[in-house]
């Protein structure tokens, strides 16, 4: 099973400097050990929501809304995918990731990917799309 994990940004965090070196460092040591143990497929931060843009969709309309964006009760700081035999097991792999918020707060969402066997027996995927699915 694939699963994202979200780290999820704080006020603090979004107007915050970046982290320092050595947390960098703890970060960079927990991912390499992720990769060797088979379990990380992908990892990357976010800038700050203020260098963003959302677009809202209503009907045919698309209505494009710039960040910083003040009605954001939450919001992504930066992302993992990882590869687990359960969500249990994904957790136990994000709780040994070292915390890098600047305020020493901080909260991940982890939630399954879906994957072809998500969509029920009946559903026939695009070919080309199911070639790209991670195994």
């Amino acid at each position: 099973m694939r699963f994202i994990v979200m780290a999820m940004a704080t006020k603090e965090s979004e107007s915050a400097p970046p982290p320092k070196p050595e947390a960098y460092v703890a970060m960079q040591q927990y991912n390499e050990k992720a990769v060797k143990a088979g379990v990380l497929l992908a990892a990357e931060g976010l800038t700050p929501t203020s260098k963003g843009a959302r677009v809202k969709f209503e009907d045919e309309e698309r209505i494009v809304i710039d960040g910083p964006f003040a009605e954001a009760k939450e919001v992504v700081a930066g992302f993992m995918i990882i590869k687990a035999k359960s969500l249990e097991d994904a957790i136990e792999w994000v709780k040994r990731a070292p915390n890098c918020s600047p305020d020493g707060k901080g909260e991940v969402e982890i939630r399954k990917l879906m994957d072809i066997e998500d969509f029920g027996e009946g559903f026939i995927p695009n070919e080309e799309i199911a070639t790209v699915k991670f195994k």
